[in-house]
């Protein structure tokens, strides 16, 4: 991947985080500092993308595990290509839900996959893309539970797994996250979401300065 002028932030986390609200407490944050900004998300942040968001958490029925991965996969390749690149070739600042750090902890330990072919796959499919900052927000799957059940919506393929499988997707958060320190900051998701904001928008300075 081309080096770029932008700057490339991925929120990541369970369901029930956060994520949306923090991304766009940041979107609004940057714009009035006068940043142009492309607030997306994958699933689902291009047309095509949508189309494959709708098939792998609102399919009615089975995805082979291996399957479901290379459709997470196809999306990324597709937006980062048409979506993420052409911004940050703008000099602009992408705001993102989920990446591929998502797939390591859903499709590569919540579905028992290997993590590490997970990651292999979506680096190939972007071009060997990583983001600048990624923040991890941290809940309790419990707490998050409760938060997704207090929202009283359909619980999409996902959402609706099991407690081991959202236990195993925040200790594979967590595990990246210790490997990847200079990338990562992991924010404690249990407190007020203007705590949260400002402890993201600190990190985030930093990085525009950089």
């Amino acid at each position: 991947m081309s080096a770029h002028k932008g700057l490339w932030i991925t929120l990541e986390g369970g369901d029930g985080v956060g994520k949306s609200t923090q991304a766009r407490l940041l979107e609004e944050w940057l714009g009035a500092e006068g940043r142009t900004v492309v607030r997306t998300r994958e699933p689902g942040g291009t047309e095509v993308g949508a189309l494959i968001r709708d098939i792998v958490l609102h399919h009615r029925g089975d995805i082979a595990p291996r399957a479901e991965a290379l459709l997470y996969a196809a999306d990324r390749a597709h937006h980062v290509a048409t979506v993420v690149q052409p911004a940050l070739d703008r000099s602009e600042v992408v705001v993102q839900d989920r990446y591929l750090d998502s797939s390591v902890a859903y499709q590569g330990a919540g579905r028992v996959l290997d993590s590490a072919e997970i990651r292999s796959l979506s680096l190939w499919g972007t071009g060997g893309a990583l983001p600048d900052v990624t923040i991890l927000l941290d809940l309790d799957p419990a707490a998050a539970r409760t938060r997704l059940d207090a929202a009283d919506k359909p619980f999409d393929r996902l959402e609706a797994e099991k407690a081991d499988f959202h236990g195993r997707v925040r200790e594979a958060f967590l595990a990246l996250a210790t490997a990847e320190p200079e990338r990562f900051l992991v924010v404690d998701a249990a407190q007020p979401p203007a705590a949260i904001a400002q402890t993201i928008r600190e990190r985030v300075e930093v990085a525009l300065r950089g």
